[in-house]
């Protein structure tokens, strides 16, 4: 059994071309809710729902988030009133919002909402919160404090990162899902997706017993480098690490990852950092990491696993 921790539009892909080669009993995907929120009196899992609707086939390519063909009447309406427009819920979209606010309100899980989504639109790979309890992640800048999404969304990553923390992760626990996939005597590897470890992972390895157990593990695991060639393919992660004061690159991830990595997976730009990789005791697998389409997917998937094979 493999265990994918993922979020993001690169742990979504990851995540899908995974699911192209496992069976459901062979893979647990595990996804960061620290972007969590709650918008115009709806329950948002941003993380949660791009990864579901990859395993779904049912994603927008080309955004890499939401679903495609989307129309946004809901958006025009909701401007003309005067609400809140920086956030946009497409009208399809805004069914699945809908539909966890009110199971949640029912009393339902996180875990179970989203085992009861997957199920309805078809997916049969298991997919799961890193938790169940509150977790929000904060961006402190030199002048505030602010909610995840006002950074990412509303000021469009703008600020200067000084630090993030994850409010309400000290009280979380791991999910069912999760908690089941650290103590599978089956379990193979852990892949860390290429999603951004400081958005996306580091919530998940804020859990409590996530990164001791990780630490401890005899089992293999892989980080794919969200970065190649020195850039993030999407999203802010190469301008955070320059922020927080490290060199874009896949040695300041493999070093955001250290003590808990046995292997990393680099794109073939970045070869020539494959031997000064090796020199820190990690084990190295260059390769094609860019997924520009699901035949991508398939193969970096492919690649991760063998790879991991080859070490364990």
């Amino acid at each position: 059994m493999i265990l994918a921790l993922a979020g993001g539009v690169g742990g979504a892909k990851l995540a899908n071309g995974l699911s192209l080669v496992l069976r459901p009993s062979e893979l647990s995907i595990v996804v960061n809710t620290g972007d969590d929120f709650e918008h115009v009196g709806l329950k948002v899992c941003p993380d949660l729902d791009t990864v579901t609707y990859w395993l779904a086939g049912l994603n927008d390519a080309e955004r890499g988030w939401g679903l495609a063909g989307e129309t946004w009447h809901f958006m025009a309406a909701l401007k003309r009133l005067g609400g809140p427009g920086w956030f946009n819920l497409g009208d399809s979209d805004l069914a699945l919002h809908l539909t966890r606010t009110e199971l949640l309100g029912k009393g339902a899980s996180l875990s179970e909402v989203t085992r009861d989504i997957c199920q309805k639109l078809g997916i049969g790979h298991p997919v799961a919160p890193m938790t169940d309890q509150r977790v929000q992640t904060r961006i402190h800048t030199a002048d505030e404090e602010l909610a995840f999404q006002d950074y990412f969304v509303r000021l469009r990553c703008e600020p200067e990162v000084r630090s993030i923390s994850f409010s309400g992760i000290e009280t979380a626990q791991p999910s069912a899902a999760l908690a089941a996939a650290m103590n599978d005597p089956t379990l193979g590897a852990v892949v860390i997706c290429p999603s951004n470890p400081f958005l996306s992972i580091d919530p998940i390895l804020g859990v409590p017993g996530v990164r001791q157990w990780l630490e401890s593990t005899p089992v293999p695991v892989i980080a794919v480098s969200p970065i190649v060639g020195g850039q993030a393919i999407k999203g802010p992660a190469a301008k955070i690490l320059r922020e927080l004061g490290h060199e874009s690159s896949v040695d300041a991830v493999a070093s955001h990852y250290s003590g808990l990595i046995d292997g990393i997976v680099i794109d073939k730009i970045d070869e020539g950092a494959a031997a000064s990789l090796r020199d820190q005791g990690i084990d190295v697998l260059v390769t094609q990491t860019v997924m520009r389409n699901v035949d991508d997917q398939r193969d970096l998937a492919l690649a991760v696993l063998k790879f991991a094979a080859d070490i364990r």
